[in-house]
């Protein structure tokens, strides 16, 4: 496998070469061109061609009843859809008209107002929806507004939110204004106030949180993480090496709100949590029917580059994990679960172990010597990932250890745990409770707490309905940072 240091390397290479091909070529170009390239680069590398009957080999006879095929399926995007395997099964693959926005997504840039929500159904309600804040991006416009982690919405610009508008209303609006609400212990009511948010260019650090609690004797390090950027490996890659000098004996890793990213990212976080796995296959990638590909196995690195991967060498870690946790997250915890105890607390996660590529119109479907004449791209399912023991198959999700679900109404705040001593003993003053049940498991002891400073509303569980990453296309997404080896020998 290529590093990515040689990835992003190219990868701005060839945005370089397409600019200069792009100020020379100004002609738009046919969409049978652009249709000729989704199928024919879906019939290669879909993970689920041989269920596709149009995907077939042997579904047209020339090149002309392909090109009719295409032109009745009318758009790109169309055609794309309609080569998809049905919903049960695809969920996640998609297709952009601009790739150069889906890769400043996964660098970690977005248009973003800060505010990361999730969305869940009002009481009694199949059709109303409302939103909550799970927590402020820093740096953001939201991050300087009134507005904060646990605060309810029900409407955009006095549109009340539903399922079917959602969308509309909080992806498509450069700015708006947020309608606040609160539980009445009954429904979610609005409370008369406000916040005008506005969409900048964001560049989301996914390292949110990393510190060290003390407590009972426990050097416990507390590590929140977001999102599996390969642009913050080295920073991620420091954060542990500021835990492994703390001399920390155990390590609580936060991926209730982590939709997934790069599974090189993965691969490499792994060897920080452990490090006496080196070589050994963390993960592995199975392809279609027809690609048959020897087994491409990513294994347990020692370095990113040129340098050492901060390894903790632990033998077991606590991971916290919502119905947010998703892909890149889940392979985490299946990919170490035959070497460590992986205690895995909170809720079900999401579900997803395939694994996507971005597709560009070219001969080997790389961004090298891309068609310079249109910028769509597919992020297409190619693999399913499976951990060293073979095993993949989690489509309802990873079923926690130890179940504690996260609730709105008493959400805490993330990363808080305080202690002080009374009477020579350690009681808690204020805490966030999911790191509260992990730090508990971690120590064998429930703490006692002082009235002061702790929750005292009843928690409340509302149906979930989505979140702010997983209605952006990219932000429940698993992906190969390269076109491995292999398939590109059977191109």
């Amino acid at each position: 496998m290529k590093t990515i240091l040689k990835s992003v390397f190219f990868l701005f290479l060839s945005l370089f070469i397409f600019q200069s091909c792009e100020d020379n070529d100004d002609k738009p170009v046919a969409n049978l061109e652009i249709q000729n390239f989704i199928w024919k680069a879906m019939n290669l590398c879909y993970y689920w061609q041989s269920e596709v009957l149009n995907l077939a080999d042997n579904k047209f006879s020339s090149q002309a009843d392909l090109d009719s095929f295409l032109k009745a399926n009318g758009t790109p995007e169309n055609l794309f859809d309609n080569l998809l395997a049905p919903k049960s099964i695809d969920r996640f693959s998609w297709i952009v008209d601009d790739y150069v926005a889906l890769e400043q997504s996964f660098q970690g840039t977005t248009k973003s107002d800060g505010v990361d929500f999730g969305l869940s159904y009002k009481p009694g309600s199949s059709t109303e929806i409302f939103g909550y804040v799970r927590y402020i991006v820093p740096g953001s416009d939201a991050s300087k507004k009134a507005i904060k982690r646990g605060d309810m919405f029900t409407a955009v610009n006095g549109t009340q939110l539903t399922a079917n508008n959602y969308q509309a209303l909080l992806l498509n609006a450069e700015s708006y204004t947020l309608n606040l609400a609160d539980y009445n212990g009954t429904t979610i009511v609005s409370n008369g106030k406000t916040v005008a948010l506005t969409k900048t260019t964001l560049n989301e650090n996914p390292i949110f949180i990393n510190k060290v609690i003390e407590t009972e004797g426990k050097k416990i390090g507390y590590l929140m993480y977001n999102s599996f950027i390969a642009d913050y490996d080295s920073k991620l890659n420091e954060a542990f090496g500021s835990l492994k000098a703390e001399g920390v004996t155990d390590l609580i890793l936060d991926l209730r709100y982590n939709g997934g990213g790069s599974v090189q990212t993965a691969t490499r976080l792994a060897s920080m949590i452990t490090g006496q796995f080196n070589g050994k296959v963390f993960a592995n990638l199975k392809w279609n029917q027809k690609l048959s590909l020897n087994n491409e196995d990513y294994l347990f690195p020692n370095k990113i580059g040129s340098t050492d991967i901060n390894s903790l060498n632990l033998n077991r870690v606590y991971v916290i994990t919502t119905k947010s946790t998703a892909s890149a997250s889940e392979l985490i915890i299946n990919g170490l679960k035959p070497y460590i105890n992986v205690v895995q607390i909170g809720d079900v996660t999401y579900g997803k172990s395939v694994a996507s590529i971005t597709l560009y119109d070219s001969e080997f479907y790389t961004k090298q010597n891309v068609n310079p004449r249109h910028r769509y791209a597919m992020q297409l399912i190619v693999a399913q990932t499976v951990n060293s023991l073979g095993f993949g198959d989690y489509k309802d999700g990873l079923v926690p250890t130890v179940e504690e679900k996260e609730t709105i109404t008493t959400f805490g705040v993330l990363g808080d745990f305080v202690t002080t001593i009374k009477d020579n003993e350690e009681i808690l003053v204020s805490y966030e409770p999911l790191l509260r049940k992990a730090i508990e498991k971690i120590t064998g002891k429930v703490l006692k707490t002082s009235a002061k400073g702790i929750p005292t509303t009843k928690a409340k569980t509302f149906e979930f309905f989505k979140d702010a990453k997983s209605i952006r296309g990219f932000g429940n997404e698993m992906y190969l940072e390269t076109i491995p080896e292999g398939l590109l020998k059977s191109l």
